[in-house]
């Protein structure tokens, strides 16, 4: 039996975990159509056109359309109209609602509250407080940026994502989407530099369009889409497991007999509770104007996805934030816990976060206004702009993979990255049957000959817009993907904040752009058509990034060899792959595009490793205590059980004593597991002994620590199928993904 004091434990902590927040039903709201409700605690578009000054709605929102910064002038306007939606919505208090270098979100809560010249209490909410903000710098992860003693930092509204209303436990918070920059001007946080990356990138690709004769483009911009896939389980199970409570992922748990092998969770029903709590989750966001258009189950047991239709790449990540912030709010309210690691169980598939990313134009001509240049087009002009832009972005992976996987390096993606349940560590791009003919026509050098129209219908392509018919089979392995009109990142890790990953997407592309609108204008000076030259510059591309073009199963070990034959990196351990982020050529190309200075990269470099560094550390401290408070007491008692079996049997004159075969067996693991528990501890004192080099520290740990926490978990694993399963003090597998 249990021992008193772990019945007693388990009890206390069923009564905490078993008190559930009234569930907050939806029938308000959503016994409305979506349409009328969507949005409400937001001030976009709707908001702005009823409330503000037609003029200064109409410069508020060109900025917007333009990337252009606010006009100092409207803002007191703004202010004043945001004030009185906000108050009338019940609103007390506003933040500048930020992104750092932590992953998350950031905000510090001021009150509207203030006194006029008679001491007299008044609501106050100038425009200099909607566009700037000064919260403390100094306890966020810098990587160096910032010395211990400098303190100051700002905040900045960036209007071209909506103000919007936080509704927690009846509270409601004003927030304010803003970027976070130091004293000097520094970037602290996720969204400068992915706002950077925007500007350059729609630089460098306005240039390349007026080069080939599209004129009026004021604005090219990027689209992005992030699917985002989530585990969720009672939280009572949560709770229990001090491994899921501190690193959000089980350290040890032995596989249950029935996974994901039947694939009977893929698309079948969600359960009724979970139903709920979805439910619930989908309507808090689309208040929030998070326009979520899919909901199912995902193949392992307890998972589940979500996906948005695109938007503007610097909303879609602020809504993706609100996604994951409001998964693990509205759980809760179910008495269930939102799980976001990449790989929460071992022995099933992990989760993703499938970024469709894509770009896009602003134009006064309406024929290229809201035209997307990764969609072919009806003219053989349009076509070959459509095949420029797709090979600067296959240039852009070819040439740049490595820090295009520095950008998912996590010590949880490490975790699913490659176990043929997600793409490898190596980065490839997947095309399709037909763009795969195209490509490789040109490649082979059959298209020498004739103008430009002649030869895409030598090519059997003059129609190009049977490509967004996606009428090939998608390619699941593929870790960047043409899946028709876009590609679909599908690497980056379910936990991260996607706006490093597009950072890293936007600037390479950038710079490929910017290279191939230079072999263009040389080209130009000896070849006449434009659409000629472009093909030309076209062909050559193509052929310079054939290496990373894979149409295969990118799981198989056969690609790992013709991996390596192409010169393509296999960079599998995090560590390896941050150090992408300060070669000689990514410094260059993030400097020189104006995205990142030198400092800034080496910052997010150190605040990368730092991060892996620490979760290793904090895994390993986790599993240490867990073997010692944990799983030794509950073998060592029932091996006593066993042990006193035996000698009853034996008193008793039995001759044939099992008892005695399951003790030794069990005392066989526990030394095991104690001699493999203490030369973890040796490993986790040698790791902490670095600390004054943590690149050092991080690739020790990403070796000997991964081992010795393997190593470990291996022999806890056994136990728990060993040990009866009244005397095992964690939750099982089997209960928390088959809940019943």
């Amino acid at each position: 039996m249990p021992s008193t004091t772990s019945a007693a434990r388990k009890a206390a902590l069923k009564d905490i975990t078993s008190v559930r927040l009234p569930v907050v039903h939806v029938n308000g709201d959503a016994s409305k159509p979506t349409s009328e409700y969507f949005g409400i605690n937001t001030f976009g578009a709707r908001q702005m056109r009823a409330k503000l000054p037609k003029e200064v709605f109409n410069k508020l929102t060109a900025s917007i359309r333009l990337g252009k910064k606010l006009d100092a002038d409207l803002a007191p306007t703004v202010a004043q109209v945001i004030k009185e939606w906000a108050i009338a919505r019940g609103v007390t208090h506003f933040c500048h609602w930020f992104q750092p270098q932590t992953g998350l979100t950031a905000e510090k809560h001021d009150a509207f509250l203030a006194f006029d010249d008679n001491a007299q209490p008044m609501e106050s909410f100038s425009g200099s407080q909607l566009i700037q903000s000064e919260p403390d710098a100094s306890s966020f992860p810098s990587g160096g940026l910032r010395a211990t003693w400098e303190a100051r930092g700002y905040t900045a509204w960036n209007p071209a994502s909506p103000v919007f209303i936080l509704d927690s436990a009846g509270v409601k918070t004003l927030c304010i989407p803003s970027v976070f920059i130091g004293y000097n001007g520094e970037a602290l946080d996720e969204m400068t530099p992915l706002l950077r990356s925007s500007d350059i990138l729609s630089a460098r690709s306005m240039e390349l369009l007026e080069l080939i004769g599209d004129k009026g483009v004021q604005r090219v911009f990027t689209t992005l889409g992030p699917e985002q896939e989530y585990f969720l389980i009672d939280r009572g199970f949560f709770a229990l497991r001090p491994d899921l409570v501190m690193s959000g992922r089980t350290l040890i748990g032995a596989p249950p007999p029935r996974g994901q092998q039947l694939e009977d969770h893929y698309f079948g029903g969600i359960p009724e509770r979970v139903q709920a709590c979805i439910a619930e989750v989908e309507h808090e966001l689309y208040k929030l104007g998070v326009p979520i258009m899919t909901r199912h189950n995902e193949v392992a047991p307890c998972q589940f996805e979500m996906a948005p239709i695109f938007e503007e790449t610097d909303i879609a990540v602020d809504h993706n934030q609100l996604v994951m912030a409001t998964l693990r709010r509205v759980a809760l309210r179910h008495g269930l816990q939102a799980l976001l690691h990449e790989k929460p169980f071992a022995g099933i598939n992990g989760s993703g976060k499938h970024c469709n990313w894509s770009m896009a134009i602003n134009a006064e001509n309406p024929e290229l206004d809201g035209v997307n240049l990764l969609k072919p087009g009806k003219t053989p002009h349009q076509n070959l702009r459509f095949l420029i832009f797709l090979a600067a972005v296959l240039k852009a992976v070819h040439e740049n993979a490595g820090l295009l996987r520095a950008g998912i390096a996590s010590s949880g993606n490490e975790h699913r990255l490659g176990a043929n349940e997600a793409p490898p560590a190596i980065i490839s791009v997947f095309m399709g049957e037909m763009l795969t003919r195209l490509i490789e026509g040109m490649v082979e050098g059959k298209t020498e000959k004739g103008s430009a129209a002649q030869l895409l219908i030598k090519l059997g392509v003059a129609k190009l817009p049977e490509i967004e018919k996606d009428n090939t089979d998608r390619n699941r392995t593929s870790p960047f993907a043409f899946t028709g009109a876009k590609f679909e990142f599908r690497a980056v890790g379910s936990s991260a904040s996607i706006a490093f990953p597009i950072v890293l997407l936007n600037a390479t592309v950038a710079g490929a752009i910017g290279e191939l609108t230079e072999r263009l204008r040389t080209e130009l000076k000896t070849t006449k058509s434009v659409d000629d030259a472009v093909l030309k510059v076209v062909r050559q591309a193509f052929k310079e990034s054939e290496a990373v073009r894979f149409e295969g199963n990118n799981y198989s070990e056969d690609w790992v060899l013709e991996a390596e034959k192409r010169g393509l990196l296999n960079l599998r351990r995090s560590p390896e792959a941050l150090d992408q982020l300060v070669t000689k050529k990514s410094r260059a190309l993030l400097a020189d595009l104006g995205i990142l200075s030198r400092e800034e990269l080496e910052s997010r470099f150190h605040v990368r490793v730092e991060r892996y560094v620490k979760d290793m550390l904090i895994e390993m401290h986790t599993l240490s205590q867990m073997v010692n408070t944990l799983v030794l007491p509950a073998a060592f008692s029932y091996f006593g059980r066993l042990a006193e079996a035996a000698s009853h049997a034996r008193s008793a004159g039995i001759s044939i004593i099992p008892q005695i075969d399951a003790a030794n067996e069990v005392g066989g693991r526990i030394e095991e597991l104690r001699a493999r528990g203490s030369e973890l501890g040796v490993v986790i004192e040698s790791a902490e002994a670095m600390h004054d080099n943590l690149q050092k520290q991080a690739k020790f740990l990403t070796s000997e620590g991964a081992d010795a926490m393997a190593s470990v978990r291996e022999t806890c694993d056994a136990l728990e199928l060993m040990v009866a399963d009244e005397s095992w003090p964690l939750p099982k597998y089997r209960e928390m993904l088959f809940p019943v």
